[in-house]
């Protein structure tokens, strides 16, 4: 037994690749952030040791092959048990379902090349000492940092994700920033590696990692409740009702009866001045337009909603630009009788879900998007905040669709001069899996960086108002079909632009200097 453990597979492929698996116990919905204190010091030991083996035992194998072997394994480990349920989505057109092994295997493979590569940088001069664990603290930030803006930018599941069923330790971002607080937080998971230090001062190291995590613990206790004692309600309030029916992606294919249970279960009270929210992709098998000529649809609206009403859908639409008719996944504000209000076109779209890279190869095929209908969305342009007037009321909000809520830049550029942040979602891509509750996390996060409400609808995923604190307020699970009701103060926009990005290079120049 003992010689097996010893074996170079077992070192560098079955052993990082349970390392990088457990890690994710410590994000939703489980919630075991202290694992991690475990797993990445044994990383750092196992990229020590296979780094001295290197030079002696496995020294017929190439070195930088032997670290690119660890930091893969650990990679895939990790992104394999957390992003298994993107194959979900492949499940749904057949013409995808062949590419189900390639999705489990490629895109973890990819995406652990932001482990892989700072561990390579970090094999040849790492030793037990303090300035080694700053410099893989460096890399692993630095390699988060490249994974939310290379390309399109995937930030899911950055290690800062693992707080987020504990708030009290998140009420810095907003000052501080999210890449900022993520780095300091890599480098306390990798301190416990010090404890093995030959002649270092063990209980110096526990005592740094306990004041910091308590005090910050401590701070954003003090911060939440201060803020409830000066929370003035007397702003002007607005009635914002969310809205969800857990429908199965199959029965979006017929408008009317999505309308229908929509409806239903929005109870709406003609006398109360009520906005509604609404899922992503309401209507995503037909376009908008087409929408708006069935009689019988638009007659169920001005049956059941009033002029006291508004609803915030989630549609799929088309623009004639540059003498070109163009795609969008967008969310809509309408009356009730579907006139569009206010429209906004999503940035951020999903690769293969919203639209095909290099289509015009690709399709050739017989590819398409993942989501209905054969043309790729176009990415929206012009302003990100929806502004319209409701209750005598001047309203700026800032919707994110979908997966835009996981990217901390869309709120730092956009969140000045809105009054809060709306949030529609489709989570039954996801199926049963442990990805809806990862991606209502990242609402958490955004709601404190912006300390603005946020209102989220998702199909089949929680529906929820986050105060700006990150609290829930009220929540419907993803099981559950219903509405939510509360009455939200609208807070002044400010214009004073969030550039906490900053900060973090500062913080990086830093650690360049230790």
């Amino acid at each position: 037994m003992i010689n097996f453990f010893n074996k170079r597979f077992f070192i560098l492929f079955i052993f990082p690749i349970i390392l990088g698996g457990i890690s994710v116990f410590s994000f939703q919905p489980f919630n075991l952030f202290l694992i991690n204190f475990f797993s990445l010091p044994c990383l750092f030991w196992l990229i020590l040791y296979v780094s001295k083996k290197s030079k002696s035992t496995y020294r017929k194998k190439p070195f930088l092959k032997n670290l690119f072997f660890l930091g893969t394994s650990y990679g895939f480990g990790f992104f394999f048990f957390s992003l298994y349920w993107i194959i979900y989505s492949m499940t749904f057109d057949d013409a995808f379902k062949i590419f189900i092994p390639f999705g489990l295997i490629l895109i973890p493979l990819f995406l652990s090349l932001f482990f892989s590569i700072p561990i390579i940088l970090t094999g040849r001069l790492i030793e037990a000492n303090i300035s080694s664990i700053i410099l893989i603290s460096l890399l692993f930030g630095l390699g988060d940092f490249c994974r939310s803006i290379i390309l399109t930018g995937f930030p899911w599941n950055l290690w800062i994700y693992s707080f987020s069923s504990i708030i009290e330790n998140l009420q810095l971002l907003d000052k501080l920033g999210f890449f900022f607080l993520n780095q300091i937080l890599i480098t306390l998971l990798f301190l416990p590696a010090a404890l093995f230090f030959k002649n270092f001062n063990k209980f110096s190291v526990l005592g740094f990692i306990v004041f910091i995590l308590f005090s910050n613990y401590f701070y954003g206790s003090y911060k939440i409740n201060s803020s409830k004692k000066n929370e003035n309600y007397e702003n002007k309030l607005i009635n914002f009702k969310i809205v969800t029916a857990g429908l199965n992606l199959s029965e979006f294919r017929y408008p009317i009866d999505v309308a229908l249970k929509l409806i239903k279960l929005s109870e709406p009270k003609p006398e109360v001045k009520t906005i509604f929210i609404w899922p992503e992709g309401t209507f995503m098998s037909e376009y908008f337009t087409n929408i708006k000529k069935d009689k019988k649809i638009v007659s169920l609206f001005k049956k059941n909603f009033s002029k006291n009403h508004l609803i915030i859908l989630g549609a799929s639409t088309t623009k004639q630009l540059d003498n070109e008719v163009k795609y969008f996944n967008s969310l809509l504000v309408v009356d009730n009788e579907l006139n569009i209000i206010s429209q906004y076109d999503k940035r951020k779209l999903v690769p293969f879900g919203e639209f095909l890279p290099f289509e015009s190869f690709l399709s050739k095929f017989g590819l398409k998007k993942i989501t209905p209908g054969y043309t790729s969305f176009s990415k929206g342009e012009g302003k990100s905040i929806i502004e319209f007037q409701f209750n005598n009321i001047i309203l700026k909000l800032l919707p994110l669709i979908c997966y835009e809520i996981i990217f901390s830049n869309l709120v730092e550029n956009d969140i000045s001069g809105s009054n809060l942040i709306i949030n529609i979602s489709e989570d039954a891509w996801f199926g049963k899996s442990i990805g809806p509750h990862q991606h209502f996390a990242k609402a958490v996060f955004r709601s404190i960086e912006s300390r603005k409400f946020v209102i989220r609808s998702a199909n089949k995923g929680k529906s929820v108002f986050i105060d700006p604190n990150g609290q829930m307020i009220k929540s419907l699970e993803p099981v559950e079909a219903g509405n939510i009701e509360l009455q939200l103060p609208i807070i002044e926009s400010s214009n004073i632009k969030i550039k906490n990005s900053l900060i973090f290079y500062l913080l990086l120049i830093t650690y360049v200097f230790i």
